[in-house]
């Protein structure tokens, strides 16, 4: 069987433009001015018609900021003709009517906003822009008012860990669902902000509580990729119902603005596969060669947190970002409830 057979993207992670209208403290890209040589608009659209060929079943606009990518509107139009659903992650500062006029003729599945703060004070300062709060909710408020899917992204360290239950009563009975994620030392982001790991196993009982104490009509709340994993007393709290590895390569593609492949924007440059300039992301998903720590993983890749665990080859080590951010390895994610557990007993 081809690989195009046995792998298809469940989502494109595109990154629109690098240029960002903010200076967050934890951007693992150091977003702000754009990339050299960005992608064309006609590179753009032609990227659309190969994503729609390798079987992509969702587009997930980013950045930097992707309304601030000119053709943004555009692109999403092609992304909808050709099949595919639309989502677009924003830090809301410039939305507005406009903006939300062409969401909705575009009728994305998702609409995620960033918030990082519970008040102006916190949510501004690790924003890095005075008033990023005040716009981040009035872009939620819109978002809803036009009834757009609208979800919210909290990325968690330290300055805004305790914040978290007053967030949850920003959001709680709103239709807005909440994704719940922890901030990795890459980029700008300093290792001294980097929750601890007793910290990170306590937002693991935080999600979970919410997950039991409030409907998915109340309060939606899911902890990302990096939330994890095997724990005897937490369970699962992402979206599916158990970890099965980073995807990576397998259901996860993602693209830089130069044209850049990699299987996932938070791992390092290292993995990038190729450009699409060079290759087509055709040619590129589709090399048996490609991917190869994920779609060719052994248990002997597993690094020393994980090499002796007996969910090593059903979790593959975790989190490739954060393994490879804190280890400087892939497979070795040292933030995962199992591993804390067994250091605590």
């Amino acid at each position: 069987m081809s690989l195009k057979n046995t792998y298809a993207p469940s989502q494109v992670v595109w990154e629109l433009t690098l240029q960002c209208n903010l200076k967050c403290i934890h951007c693992g890209s150091s977003a702000g001015k754009a990339r050299p040589n960005e992608l064309s608009t006609a590179e753009a659209l032609n990227l659309c018609k190969d994503l729609a060929e390798i079987d992509s079943k969702e587009v997930c606009f980013m950045g930097g900021e992707p309304f601030l990518r000119k053709e943004w509107y555009r692109l999403g139009r092609e992304v909808r003709d050709l099949g595919m659903r639309l989502l677009v992650i924003s830090n809301g500062f410039i939305g507005n009517e406009d903006i939300i006029s062409k969401l909705v003729k575009l009728q994305p599945y998702g609409v995620s906003i960033s918030l990082d703060g519970a008040t102006a004070q916190t949510h501004d300062h690790i924003r890095g822009v005075e008033g990023s709060f005040k716009k981040a909710m009035e872009f939620i408020f819109l978002s809803r008012k036009a009834d757009l899917p609208t979800a919210v992204i909290t990325t968690v360290n330290k300055l805004n860990f305790k914040e978290l239950p007053m967030i949850k009563e920003l959001l709680l009975g709103k239709h807005v669902a909440w994704q719940i994620q922890t901030a990795s030392p890459e980029g700008r982001f300093p290792e001294k902000l980097l929750l601890s790991e007793e910290e990170f196993y306590s937002l693991g009982l935080f999600i979970a509580s919410l997950q039991t104490k409030y409907s998915t009509k109340e309060l939606p709340v899911v902890g990302a990729h990096c939330c994890g994993y095997y724990s005897r007393y937490i369970p699962h709290v992402g979206l599916s119902s158990d970890w099965r590895g980073c995807q990576a390569g397998i259901s996860i593609l993602s693209v830089k603005s130069n044209g850049d492949v990699i299987g996932c924007l938070a791992t390092s440059d290292k993995y990038i596969e190729g450009n699409i300039r060079n290759r087509s992301i055709i040619e590129i998903w589709n090399n048996p060669n490609s991917f190869a720590y994920n779609r060719h993983f052994k248990t002997t890749d597993l690094g020393d947190n994980c090499i002796d665990c007996r969910y090593g080859e059903k979790c593959k080590g975790g989190c490739m970002g954060m393994s490879i951010a804190l280890t400087g390895k892939p497979h070795n994610d040292p933030y995962c409830y199992y591993k804390i557990e067994q250091k605590l007993s």
